[in-house]
């Protein structure tokens, strides 16, 4: 399999994934939000800690990491489009 078939591949993937999160598709950032807080729930319930969970990101930070990710898909997509010629 040639390398700019595999960046192709992961570009793209990793250019729709993070531009999904970073668009908010389908409540995409909200729901990783609700996410964390259950699962931060989870891990302080566990420890015998009956408070309020902590907050652990919000879904401005996941549109941001998102955002981070979709332009690696491009840089990666650039990468195996420059590699093919």
């Amino acid at each position: 399999m040639s390398t700019a078939l595999v960046l192709l591949t992961i570009g793209l993937a990793l250019f729709v994934a993070g531009s999904w999160v970073a668009l908010n598709i389908r409540g995409a950032a909200a729901s990783l939000e609700r996410r964390a807080a259950a699962n931060a729930e989870l891990a302080m319930h566990a420890r015998g800690e009956l408070g309020p969970p902590r907050r652990v990101a919000s879904a401005g930070f996941y549109r941001f990491i998102g955002t981070v990710i979709a332009l690696c898909g491009i840089v990666f997509t650039l990468g195996g489009l420059l590699e093919s010629l």
